[in-house]
């Protein structure tokens, strides 16, 4: 998959067909609005593409209007959203940098610079809650009305749904929220459902402080790049990109109240992963710079302030009694 940040690059395809949306977490109904696209691009011999927003439009409300709480808690990082669109057999991603620019281009305008002279757009796949423009003054209707008159294709994609794993004969709109909701609840085997895999985060190793040397409990630290994730607390955890198989593991995602708040990744929100055996595959360097992957499949408790570093010491002890439990029942 082709990857570009803004509309002005030589590289883009003079023509394609794409789709719209932020896609925070690409979950079972994004997936499906993908595989349509890139059904209708096949059969018109267009590139797939989609474009996506970096960073979110509410976080950029947020800031602008100085109100921390319209921004909404983030299910994914870019990087772990580029690779769900690459794995979905998209031909390229075009990220927009949601700006003051592109906040305020009408509908119109919206159409025009971006989709037409930008994109070349032939065909356009929304879904049925789709708004566009400044203000989100434009709508399917208006969409179509401009498909009509500058001569590209648009369709509408209903709500995905799937059936609810809490109430029988009943089924749930799968949508970012929902698994944002799950993911706060500490409902991940629902959050899973939702996003047809389990939840996870990736990156590289990074330097700690090292206090879980002193532990006796060496982590894998990833630094995950939002201030509000939509998931925190102690996880029972399976890592892969260490060994040839998954290792089990208990994690914590936050911004461990427990430690100071100077130390070398202070105010960072962090998943610190704890491999239940640590494997001589990790060494004594612990794994610095290797890419990983953590599944996050099981909340044991929210975080926790620990009063000394005994303390402490001892509820991870007991985190890692409780996730060989899980994994053993």
């Amino acid at each position: 998959m082709q990857i570009f940040r803004g509309i002005h690059h030589p590289r883009l395809a003079e023509a394609c067909a794409v789709t719209i949306g932020n896609f925070d977490g690409v979950h079972r109904g994004h997936q499906a609005m993908l595989a349509l696209l890139r059904n209708e691009a096949r059969h018109r011999a267009l590139p797939s593409c989609v474009m996506t927003f970096e960073p979110h439009p509410r976080d950029f409300f947020a800031q602008r209007l100085n109100k921390p709480e319209m921004a909404p808690p983030r299910i994914a990082s870019l990087r772990d959203k580029l690779a769900e669109l690459e794995a979905c057999g998209i031909d390229q991603c075009l990220v927009m940098p949601f700006n003051a620019w592109l906040s305020s281009l009408s509908p119109d305008d919206f159409v025009q610079q971006v989709l037409v002279q930008g994109l070349g757009t032939r065909y356009i796949l929304v879904g049925d809650d789709f708004c566009y423009g400044a203000k989100r003054a434009g709508d399917y209707a208006s969409l179509s009305r401009s498909g009509q008159q500058l001569g590209f294709e648009v369709a509408r994609m209903n709500s995905y749904e799937v059936s609810d794993p809490n109430q029988a004969h009943a089924s749930v709109r799968v949508s970012s929220s929902a698994v944002r909701e799950a993911l706060a609840q500490g409902r991940m085997a629902d959050a899973a459902q939702l996003l047809g895999r389990p939840y996870a985060i990736s990156g590289h190793v990074v330097h700690g402080r090292k206090l879980g040397r002193e532990l006796k409990c060496p982590t894998l630290n990833l630094r995950f790049p939002h201030a509000k994730p939509a998931a925190s607390g102690i996880f029972v955890v399976l890592v892969h990109g260490i060994g040839d198989k998954p290792l089990q593991g208990v994690a914590n995602l936050g911004i461990r109240p427990s430690l100071d708040p100077n130390d070398v990744n202070g105010g960072q929100v962090l998943l610190e992963t704890h491999c239940l055996d640590w494997t001589a595959t990790l060494g004594v360097d612990g794994g610095y710079g290797k890419l990983i992957q953590v599944d996050l499949v099981h909340k044991l408790h929210d975080e926790l302030k620990y009063d000394s570093l005994e303390s402490l010491e001892q509820g991870i002890a007991q985190d890692c009694i409780d996730a060989r439990q899980w994994f053993n029942s």
